[in-house]
């Protein structure tokens, strides 16, 4: 099979690429400098196209439009909507777009979200994710079946994961808060992006799996790494949670506590690795 990746070199498309390639896929991957939402690129003998770029200020999603919301919305809808023009237009039978559950975010915390709860994004993060959904969906057609991903906060190792400042604060005994949201592997989202490729089921998808407290998390990180800091108190903040049902029905299954404590050893060692490399290039020093 081949399939074309956007933002295959980010933070969460990697696990995508990786995976694809892991299965004999031949991977096109579309990423900056060569890709940018809103081009038009050659997707022509493509089986597939997996959607996972998104123009953002660095570290943010919520919020991620700064002071430019109508630069944020012409980049990633307009743009998405674009990419989906193109890929129909080039003969691709399946499109899969990485969504977000920003899209409920406007519903009270403690919500039991399900994709049959009409999305109710508050950020124009989640607003953007949404309008890009219901574009692709309206867009399905023989021969063009489509899907989208509404997927928790991804975590899994390599170079700057999500967790490094949080992890590095940590362990420099630097205050962290208390907080708590769901989580899922990397690895798990690219499997829920291979069940999606062999199945021509449409519509939206739930995806996310353990409900994370950094309290347990810096606790199995201290674990791994003897501090002699105290973790911060376990969060009371009420969370909804994602029924992955759907999914689930297709055959798709998550990693859960045994995912994390198995990805933990490997993303504290990338943040070790970060803070070598920037201390070498600071002082001159070769690995």
């Amino acid at each position: 099979m081949k399939i074309a990746v956007t933002g295959g070199t980010g933070l969460v498309g990697r696990f995508v690429v990786e995976e694809a390639r892991a299965a004999g896929d031949d991977v096109m991957v579309l990423s900056r400098p060569d890709y940018s939402l809103g081009d038009r690129p050659a997707l022509d003998g493509c089986d597939a196209l997996i959607h996972c770029a998104f123009q953002h200020t660095p570290g943010r999603y919520r919020g991620g439009e700064a002071d430019d919301p109508a630069g944020f919305t012409r980049a990633n809808l307009d743009g998405s909507i674009t990419l989906f023009e193109t890929a129909k237009a080039a003969g691709v039978a399946r499109v899969i777009f990485l969504s977000s559950r920003a899209v409920y975010d406007g519903y009270a915390p403690g919500t039991e979200l399900t994709e049959d709860l009409h999305p109710l994004p508050a950020t124009l993060y989640g607003e953007v994710k949404w309008q890009a959904e219901q574009a692709l969906a309206a867009l399905n057609a023989p021969g063009f079946s489509t899907a989208s991903i509404r997927a928790t906060g991804i975590y899994g190792p390599g170079p700057g994961h999500k967790w490094s400042t949080l992890f590095a604060d940590f362990l420099s005994g630097r205050v962290v808060s208390a907080e708590r949201g769901t989580e899922l592997l990397g690895t798990d989202l690219a499997s829920a992006v291979r069940v999606l490729l062999g199945s021509t089921a449409s519509g939206a998808f739930n995806a996310s799996d353990i409900l994370l407290d950094r309290h347990d998390l810096l606790t199995l990180v201290a674990r791994l790494v003897p501090s002699p800091h105290m973790p911060p108190p376990p969060s009371e903040k009420p969370v909804s949670i994602m029924l992955c049902d759907r999914l689930r029905a297709l055959g798709w299954c998550q990693s859960g506590w045994d995912g994390l404590k198995n990805a933990l050893p490997q993303m504290i060692k990338d943040i070790r690795l970060n803070e070598i490399s920037w201390r070498c290039s600071v002082t001159g020093q070769r690995r």
